[in-house]
Formats: C-alpha cells, structure tokens, sequence
C-alpha cells in the first residue's frame, strides 16, 4: 500500500505541479511515535478528493473551523489550511475567562489580540467562544471573590479583663458617659449570634468624651510592648479615638495607619468591620486603662466586638499546649488523675507546698520498696498521641529521701514506652525527657513510683508535642447570598462588557451562553459534588437569570447586527435537553433579553440515531432563531481507521450537513463549525485522544471525510462530472 502512495503522489504532481510543490514544501516528517496511521484510500478516490475546491467555496452559508489558537499561529501548514478552507474560526480555549483572567481578576488581551490580527489579515472571521459557561474558568479567582472573611484572633492570651462584657455585667468597666445607651447586644458581633458593644452617641454629641467607655486596668510587665486590637463599625460615617490613663501623656495620639492618617487624633468608621490595632509602650507603672472616646459625632451607633477586644504581651514567653488539663494541682483535686498499687496513697498537698512554695502539688506515698510499676499514677488523655511524633514531657519533683521514678506511655493494653529511671532528690528538680509514640494507641501518661519507700511531690505536669499555644482563633465571616449574587455578578459584568467592547469590530458572532442544562432537560444549577478545578456555576449564585442578564449585557456592547447564540450539545441524542434548552431560550426572551441563534454541537459517532438529528433540527428550526452546527466531528472510536470506517464517517458528514440544509430552512441557516483540522496527536492532548475525527489525517492530507463534508456543503456529489482526465 505504500508503493501505491508513492505512485499516486508521483502522478498527482506530474499533472498537478504548483498545488502539489505546495504539499510537498508543506509537508513534514513525522517521528513514527507521533504518527496516526490510517488504511490508505483507493488510489482512484484519493485523487478524486485531491481535486476538490476548498470547503468554503461549496457553501451558501458560513463554513468555520474549530481550532488551536497556538497552533494556528505557529504552525504554517496548519494556519494554510485554516485559511485555505474556512470563512470563521472558534478558538477552542484560549478565549474563555480560565485562559485570559489572572489571579487579580485582569484580563490579559494581547494573545487574543495578536490572533485576530492574524486573522484580519487572512481574511477570517473570529465567533466569540464564549462568554459564559460553568467550565474553563478561573474558579480560583471567582471563589476567592466570595470566599469567607477571615479575621485573625490575637497573637496571644488576653491581658485585658473582658468577662464583664462577655456577661454584660460592664464589672471593671466605666461607662463615664453613656451617650444614649452603652449595652452589650447578642448577634451585632463578628461570626453567628457574637456580642457586640453597642454605643449610641447622642443627638448633642461634638466632643470625643461626650460618649465615653473606660476599661478596667491592664497589669503590665516593665519593658514589654502591648498589642491592643478590636474590631469596629459604625451604622453611618463616625469617628473615634483611644485615650489612655497610666500614661505619662494620657492622649498620646496614634497613628491610624489608613483610617484618619498618619499622626491623625482619630480613626474613622464605617459599616465595613475594621480593625483598630496598634502597640503601646508608654504606661509609667504596672498598669494602664484605655477609654474608647466615640462622642465626635452625634447619632451614630458603634459596634465593637467583644471577644476581638485584647491586649497581648508580645514579649511574654509562648505558651506551649499541654496535654494535661489538671497539671498544677492548684484546683485543690487530683481528678482526672487516678492511681493505685502496692497499698500506695496519693493525695493533694495543703496550699504552699507546690513548687516554688507556692500553689498546691499531688503527693505519691509508696509504704515498702517494691518494682518500679508495683505503685503507678495514671493520666488518661482525650485523644490517642501521634505515633512518631516527639512529645516532651517535663514536671518539679522532690522526694522525702533520695528516691528513683520513671514515666511511661501507655495503651488500654499496658504495651508502653519509657522514660527509664530518674534519680530524685529531696529538693525541687525540674525533669524534662523526650519521649516518642512506636504506636497510634498511646494514650494514658503513668507515673512508676513503687522502687523506693518514700513520699513524692509532684507539680507543673507537662505534655506536650512543642505546639504553640495561641491567642483567640480566628472569626470566620460567610457572605449571605445576597452579598454573593452582587459580587460574581459584578464579575460577570466586567468579563462580558470588557470583551465584547474590545472586540466589537472583531467579532460579529458570540457564544453568549454555552452548555447551560442537564442532560434531562433541567437548568444546570451549579450543585455538583465534585467540580473541576476549572468548574464555576454563575447560576449557582445568580439564579435562573443568569443567562438574561448575560444576554442583555452583550446586546448592550455588541454592535446591533451581531449574532448572540445559546450553544449546548447531546441535543441530538436527548429530545429532552433540546426541549428544555428551547424552553429555556423562551424563558430568556419572556425576561426581556433577545437570543440570536441556538447553537447545537453535535460531537457525535457513527452510531448516533440519524432519525433524532433530523428530528432535532426541525425542533431547532421551529424556533424561528438562527441556527448554528456549532462544534461538529464524527468520532470513529479508533486511530487507525479502516477505509470502510473512513467511508461511514464521510457519509455521516454528508448526512447531517444534507439533514441540515433540508429541515432548517436557507434563511435560518447561519452556518457550520467542522471541530478540529486534523487527526494529528497535538490536535487532541485534551479532546478526543487516540481518535481520528477529522477531515485531514495526521500527515494533514485530506481524508474521505473531507469529501463527505464538501458534498453536504454543496448538496450532490461534487465529483460526479469529474472525467477521467485529470484537470490543471
């Protein structure tokens, strides 16, 4: 079969020289990895198909292509069968949001730009695809314009006392001058159902302490700087200050940093939470008060969360999280711990006994030397250690005569991991070991005190994997829908009207709305369970008139004579979707936006019902719109097609484009878009890998289907008065 190729080749281009010179110049070797093999057609056929006009010229109505727009633009042959054979292109993907929007929200044009101008150039039109669909998005970027606010909690314990706020006792607090009311209120704060601070300012208010809040004192350590922070608003425009007491200047003015201005005496508010946050250094003794001073302007309501009101010592040494709730013994008990062994007793020491003279420190009395494990105390944990993980644990102990203890980490089945002996003396010692789970299991901290007869006190107890204690957690703030709707449609809004706008000479044609029902014949909803990281629904925010409003928007930049189509696929194999699509683009209209053309896609096989194409197309005709074969190819399940598969797809061509042209009638027959030039791997990374759906094989020669398409274009077979002579 390869000979018969090299002759056909040879006796094309003895009669044929400058087209054939063309191909050969054109055409270039393929490594063997990358090439689709296909059954070499009947030499007689071939030259047959050689001597067609390009598709183009075979059709009343638009021809397009679906294409690579890298491709076009760096590929030359490709680019000269495009431009050869075609009067429109749809760039497959790299007009959609996911290929121009950035992570900002910004719109990168130049590729788009520089492609039209290609194709300006060749004298090619540019359909819009496509405005709005529910894939190829950049989902990151719209997620993140609806994500939850997050409202980091303080960088440490709180040194300001607020449980008369979190009680609405007000106890340790001053309201020196209440204005119109200053009340704590449930729900007015950040997060579900978290108090606020309500402070009204009165209708005579002109001075910063004519609505006045002092708080109770906060004990300081010499030398050390304190974080003050809270969270504020405001029903309308105010303005507020912070006085201090236990200053050297009690009004030492901050800076605002962005609310009032730097070195500005106040800061402003707004119905947006804020945050008021800044550090002081400047108290004189051991402590200082603040006063919240709101009385600039009269009748505005304030708002400040109580539980974002802290004071942090950003100087104090970090607390680490221990695993030991009960661990200074200063509760006056010993629960939960739990002893027992070797007539052992275990009691809590009176007051001042603890470690440091101070506080209080479990005692362990073991009567008669026994093993180690013989006299045991155990703490049971909430939840099992990690296994691998380092866990330290460190206590004060001292013992009335010189005595030895270890610890272990235990599991329900007494299997454990141990510290080894530790020599005690009869004065306080700190021990510290580190110790690591062999298993997930371990959960129970025990003390081995039965080797020697003595007593043990024990004090400050700590388990711990290293982790920082932190301060407050954070409030995390979810938009309602409401807020949700005005914001992606906001979104919306600026992705059509910045590229319809930009492109209103360009593009006469758009894909306004792609894909937007369920196979069933419902309206795609966005609740799926597992979208693509590519996936976002704009009608899962925007309702039903998501598609109204994107319609309208386009109407209202395109120029009057441009075509604006809804586009979905499968409508030939599901009555129901095409009934509910149609149903749909009347509900659109009835909402007052107009639809162009209703696009079907038509990615089909050799096997899909010929009696439901024809059907769908006098369904789509009865519409009255416009109507566009959108993204058509014919799939034959293989990439080494046999020459009778290749003949079954030129004949599905040719029977959709003759269905076409007979149910749809010439007035209402915008055109049609062949998806895809060849069947070369690069043309098919992402869609129909390992097929061979196209009109040009993988070396870019025309394929039967080729000729199946150019008859249905033109409605007979071309080469029916073709003689026997070749023509040049």
């Amino acid at each position: 079969m390869k000979q018969i190729k090299a002759i056909s080749v040879f006796i094309l281009c003895s009669v044929l020289l400058a087209g054939c010179e063309r191909e050969i110049m054109e055409w270039e070797e393929r490594p063997e990895d990358q090439k689709v093999t296909t059954a070499e057609l009947p030499l007689q056929l071939a030259e047959k198909i050689e001597r067609y006009a390009p598709l183009k010229t075979y059709a009343d109505y638009v021809v397009g292509v679906g294409l690579g727009m890298d491709l076009y633009m760096n590929d030359e042959v490709y680019r000269n069968i495009v431009n050869e054979n075609f009067d429109e292109v749809t760039v497959g993907y790299a007009m959609k949001h996911g290929a121009m929007v950035n992570a900002q929200g910004e719109i990168n044009f130049a590729p788009v730009d520089a492609f039209i101008s290609a194709t300006n150039e060749a004298g090619l039109d540019v359909y819009g695809h496509t405005l709005v669909w529910h894939a190829n998005q950049n989902a990151s970027y719209l997620n993140s314009l609806i994500a939850p606010t997050v409202i980091p909690g303080s960088s440490g314990a709180n040194a300001l006392d607020i449980s008369g706020l979190q009680d609405g006792s007000f106890t340790g607090w001053s309201r020196n001058n209440p204005g119109d009311g200053i009340t704590v209120v449930e729900g007015e704060g950040l997060g579900d159902n978290a108090k606020a601070i309500k402070l009204v300012a009165g209708s005579g208010a002109a001075n910063p302490w004519d609505l006045q809040l002092a708080t109770p004192q906060v004990p300081v350590v010499e030398g050390h700087e304190y974080e003050v922070s809270f969270y504020i608003r405001s029903d309308k425009p105010g303005k507020g200050r912070v006085s201090f007491s236990g200053f050297e200047n009690g009004y030492p003015w901050k800076d605002w940093y962005g609310t009032g201005g730097e070195g500005a005496e106040a800061f402003e508010t707004t119905s947006q939470w804020q945050q008021v946050k800044f550090v002081v250094n400047e108290y004189t003794g051991t402590s200082f008060g603040m006063s919240l001073d709101l009385g600039y302007i009269p009748g505005v309501t304030y708002y400040i969360d109580v539980d974002s009101f802290n004071v942090v010592d950003l100087d104090a040494e970090a607390e680490v999280v221990n695993l030991i709730s009960n661990s200074n013994f200063d509760t006056g008990t010993l629960d939960p711990w739990t002893g027992y062994g070797n007539e052992s007793t275990r009691t809590v020491s009176a007051e001042g006994e603890g470690y440091g003279n101070s506080g209080y420190a479990m005692v362990l009395t073991n009567p008669t030397e026994a093993e180690l494990y013989n006299a045991q105390q155990v703490y049971t944990l909430d939840e099992p250690l990690e296994e691998g993980t380092e866990y330290t644990v460190s206590f004060y102990i001292k013992a009335n005569i010189p005595a030895t203890i270890q610890f272990q980490l235990q599991n329900p089945d007494y299997a454990a991991d141990y510290s080894g002996g530790i020599q005690v003396g009869t004065n306080w010692q700190q021990v510290v070991r580190t110790i690591t789970p062999t298993t997930a299991d371990r959960n129970k901290l025990v003390f081995d005190f039965g080797q020697t007869a003595t007593t043990f006190y024990i004090d400050d107890v700590v388990l711990t994997s290293g982790e920082v204690a932190a301060g407050s957690p954070p409030v995390i703030i979810e938009m309602s829908d409401e807020e949700k709707a005005e914001v992606i449609g906001g979104a919306m809004e600026h992705w059509i009207t910045e590229m319809v706008t930009r492109y209103t000479d360009e593009v006469t044609a758009w894909d306004v709305v792609n894909e937007p029902m369920k196979e069933g014949g419902s309206l795609r909803d966005g609740n799926v369970t597992d979208p693509a990281s590519d996936d976002f629904y704009w009608q899962k925010y925007l309702g039903k008139d998501y598609a109204v409003t994107a319609f309208k928007l386009a109407r209202e930049h395109a120029e009057p004579s441009d075509v604006l189509f809804i586009n979905d696929y499968n409508l030939e194999a599901s009555m129901a979707k095409l009934d509910g699509l149609i149903d749909y683009v009347n509900y659109i209209e009835s909402q007052g936006a107009q639809v162009d053309g209703i696009g079907t896609q038509m990615h089909v096989s050799l096997n899909t019902n010929r009696e439901n194409i024809v059907e769908m197309f006098k369904k789509l005709a009865a519409t009255g719109k416009l109507i566009k074969i959108s993204e058509l190819d014919v799939r034959l399940g293989t990439a080494n097609p046999t020459v009778d598969q290749m003949a079954d797809q030129a004949e599905m061509y040719e029977f959709i484009l003759d269905s076409f042209r007979e149910h749809v009638p010439a007035s209402q027959q915008y055109g049609v878009t062949i998806w895809g030039i060849s069947d070369n791997p690069k043309e098919h990374e992402f869609w129909l890998p390992d097929e061979s759906p196209n009109l040009w094989n993988g070396d870019y020669e025309r394929k039967h289907a080729y000729k199946g398409v150019a008859d249905g274009l033109a409605g007979r077979d071309v080469s029916e008065d073709f003689t026997g002579e070749l023509q040049y």
